[in-house]
């Protein structure tokens, strides 16, 4: 009987460490989400495929190609975390890019000497062109109650048709060379200009995010929209400075893009949405709203810029990667739903 019930005993002890680790393996997916396990897999499999890809010089390329990516993203997670999307990033990168290199072209024609005032000038005609597509999608959504999903993706066609109207398709030139070889190409304490411009503003938006209250405005409203407004908080203009704060750290990257291609173009920012609101999901903020970390979102448009570079090393087709960059975010939302559930076994 004695040696029954120690059987019995280590069984017992062997199924409840087991359940254990499983829990605790929960427990570490709820925490940290599906991405960290993607770059795990994503460094090894480029690393293997090229041997330039774990290259200092490599990944510094990567850090400062995804800093327009992760300006959009950041912005992107504000109206994800109201339980909204941003159809309409790719317009603000394409008209913040047109508006900005026209101004600059025109003024510089006018008053070729004066250089630093052209670039401010343009600079702020950039901003402020692609923050009014913002502020069209904020009215839009809160004060009409529109579809974010229609509001968005109808500003999106009527912005790409108007930076095609102002260019005609063509490349904007004429800009001083001073604002690429400076914010495109130039350094910051020996930082890439790009990256330490995109530092500075993330380190901004965390500090909102996390230490002010109109921060914790943005989960609540995401969170419940209804409760929130019963607790007193103004949802409607929470929603609408969602959007315009996506649509003016938007507006910055596009600009950044802008002085790194030296030219106004209307085409490029296409595949920001989808890239944008891939990195956020990939980093575990919620498509419901309410839920997500900016950190883990910087991590996410790193990932996609990081899997960007390893296919062009790997020599992958750019109609390829954009069919990686989809299947991405299907396992992204994937992996967010799977998240819930264990998250609602976890604790129920």
């Amino acid at each position: 009987m004695s040696a029954e019930i120690e059987l019995q005993l280590e069984t017992a002890n062997t199924d409840s460490e087991k359940k254990g680790a499983l829990n605790f393996f929960k427990m570490v997916f709820v925490k940290i989400g599906v991405l960290p396990f993607l770059l795990i897999i994503a460094i090894i499999v480029f690393a293997v495929t090229s041997d330039n890809f774990l290259t200092s010089r490599n990944l510094s390329s990567v850090v400062r190609q995804s800093s327009f990516l992760i300006l959009v993203s950041v912005g992107q997670m504000f109206v994800l975390l109201t339980g909204g999307f941003d159809l309409s990033v790719g317009t603000i990168v394409a008209l913040t890019s047109v508006v900005s290199a026209t101004a600059m072209a025109i003024l510089h024609t006018i008053m070729p000497d004066s250089v630093w005032l052209v670039i401010t000038l343009g600079c702020f005609a950039g901003i402020l062109a692609g923050s009014f597509v913002g502020v069209i999608n904020g009215l839009g959504v809160s004060l009409l109650n529109v579809s974010p999903f229609m509001m968005t993706l109808g500003i999106s066609s009527v912005g790409f048709g108007v930076a095609l109207y102002m260019t005609g398709g063509t490349p904007v030139y004429g800009m001083p060379p001073e604002f690429g070889n400076i914010f495109g190409y130039g350094k910051f304490l020996g930082i890439p200009a790009p990256v330490f411009i995109g530092g500075v503003l993330i380190c901004m938006l965390y500090f909102l995010l996390n230490w002010t209250r109109l921060g914790r405005y943005f989960y609540a409203v995401g969170g419940n929209t209804k409760a929130a407004s019963l607790s007193g908080i103004n949802t409607g203009l929470v929603k609408f400075l969602a959007y315009l704060i996506c649509a003016a750290t938007t507006a910055i990257a596009g600009l950044l893009l802008t002085a790194r291609l030296d030219t106004g173009e209307a085409n490029i920012g296409s595949a920001m949405p989808l890239e944008s609101i891939a990195a956020c999901v990939i980093a575990g903020v919620s498509l419901r709203g309410g839920h997500g970390r900016l950190e883990n979102v910087v991590l996410g448009a790193l990932f996609i810029g990081l899997v960007q570079n390893g296919m062009n090393l790997a020599r992958v087709e750019s109609y390829l990667q954009t069919v990686v960059i989809g299947l991405l975010l299907i396992l992204a939302v994937i992996a967010d739903q799977l998240r819930i559930r264990v998250m609602k076994s976890l604790y129920n």
